[in-house]
Formats: structure tokens, C-alpha cells, sequence
């Protein structure tokens, strides 16, 4: 049966993902040669999930997302890659794009492929506004390729030419609106020390400016207010997130002023 798979390698690292794992790799699982999960110390059953699987598990003390993703990828052994969290899941349009990706010969005339990132909130995908499409490349093969960016938002970095697949990536990524407000309070931690580290000032016009910037861009230009009262949110919530991020560094000065 393996023999029949794709030359792929299926990539994802793993902390206490039981539930979302189960629902990843059973769609897309049959696809792969191999399937490497590089978990940071899961108390739940997440390593069971993945033996039965079949997926090769290493331990890896967390390093963040981008340098954790590179010792997954440095461990797959297959000429293609494909990167997955365990908050996502394969469409079934998606996965027959990605047979079609290499059945048709594209996968000799392009490095990578670009997919859609359809996301689930409030009852609903949300289908316009900053979230969608929120296009991933994560079908590449994998020499050359790294994972780069920054410690909170990382991309694949690779040379050579890339194609949209039709379908969506699902991402089950906010369990409820109190799992939204948590991780701001995460990725604001994570902005911060950029920030300090690249010796940058606070700035007013950031503050001010950037989160009615959010709102009028996801809102009305990405016409998230097609996608109901779950649209309002995110795009109120986004500008929120943003005024939290650049009001830090006015936090962080003034206390260290003190």
C-alpha cells in the first residue's frame, strides 16, 4: 500500500493536539510515505494518535514554531514536502488537487503549491475579510527549502516557481472567542521582544492608526461583513489585536523609564 503513495513526506509538530491530530491525519495520511510529527513533551494521548498512524515521532524540547518546523522538515526523507498543523485538516477538493498535482506532471514543473486557508469560527467559515484566503505554501519539495520569517509568523521560504490548488486547507485554529483573546495576549509577548530586540521605538501613529487601518481593511475592502456578525468580530477583534501589539512598547518604555 505504501508503495502506491506519493513521494511525500507529511510534516507537523505536536504539544497535546489528541483531538485536532486524529482529524488531520485521517485526511491526508493515505497520501504520504512517511509522516513525521517532532512533539515538545504531549501529556495527552497525541503520541498514541500518531503510532497509530503510523508517523515517526521525535522529541524535541520547543524551540518556537519557525525552528521547530525546520527540525520536522530536516527529518522527512521524501522529495516532497507536505507541512500541516494539527489544527488543520485536508478538503476533500484539496486532496484531489494534490493527486492531480503530481498525477498531471506539475510536481516536475513547479517547487511548490500554494493552498487556501479556510478558517472555522463562531459557527461558520469565514470566508471573506483578513483570514480568507489566507494562502499557505505548504506542498514544496523539500531541497532548498527552509522555514524562515519571524518566531510568530513563519512561512516556507524556497526558489522556483509555484501553483494555486483549488480547494481549501480547514483550520480549526479558535476553539471559542475566549481562545482568540488568549492568544493575543501570546503573540503580543512575541511582537514585543522583536521589537526590543530591533531597537524599536513606540510610535503613536502605529497605535492609532494601524488598528482603524485593520478594521477598514478586513471589514470593508475584504468585505468581511458578508460573513455576518462573525465578520463584525474579527475585524473589531483584529484592530484590537493590533492596538494591543504597538501599545506594548509604550508599556515597555515607560516602565523601564521608572
Amino acid at each position: 500500500m505504501v508503495g502506491s503513495r506519493l513521494p511525500l513526506s507529511i510534516s507537523i509538530i505536536s504539544l497535546n493536539e489528541e483531538a485536532n491530530l486524529r482529524r488531520c491525519l485521517s485526511s491526508a495520511s493515505d497520501l504520504a510515505q512517511e509522516i513525521v510529527v517532532v512533539d515538545s513533551g504531549s501529556r495527552d494521548a497525541t503520541l498514541d494518535v500518531a503510532g497509530e498512524f503510523g508517523a515517526r515521532v521525535q522529541h524535541q524540547d520547543w524551540l518556537g514554531h519557525r525552528d521547530q518546523k525546520n527540525v520536522a522538515l530536516n527529518l522527512c526523507t521524501q522529495p516532497w514536502v507536505l507541512a500541516l498543523d494539527c489544527d488543520e485538516e485536508l478538503s476533500p477538493e484539496l486532496k484531489a488537487s494534490i493527486l492531480a498535482f503530481f498525477a498531471q506532471g506539475d510536481a516536475d514543473r513547479f517547487h511548490g503549491a500554494v493552498m487556501s486557508r479556510k478558517v472555522w469560527f463562531l459557527g461558520r467559515w469565514i470566508t471573506h475579510g483578513d483570514w480568507y484566503p489566507d494562502r499557505k505554501l505548504r506542498l514544496f519539495r523539500r531541497e532548498g527549502a527552509v522555514w524562515g520569517g519571524s518566531p510568530e509568523h513563519d512561512r516556507v521560504e524556497l526558489k522556483g516557481d509555484t501553483t494555486l490548488l483549488d480547494g481549501d486547507l480547514l483550520h480549526y485554529s479558535f476553539k471559542d472567542i475566549r481562545h482568540f483573546i488568549t492568544k493575543i495576549n501570546t503573540f503580543s509577548d512575541v511582537f514585543l521582544e522583536r521589537q526590543r530586540s530591533e531597537g524599536t521605538p513606540w510610535s503613536l501613529v502605529h497605535s492609532v492608526f494601524r488598528p482603524w487601518w485593520r478594521f477598514f481593511r478586513a471589514y470593508i475592502i475584504r468585505r468581511g461583513f458578508l460573513d455576518g456578525f462573525p465578520g463584525f468580530w474579527i475585524a473589531i477583534a483584529t484592530a484590537f489585536f493590533a492596538f494591543v501589539r504597538y501599545s506594548r512598547k509604550y508599556e515597555d518604555e515607560l516602565t523601564h523609564q521608572a
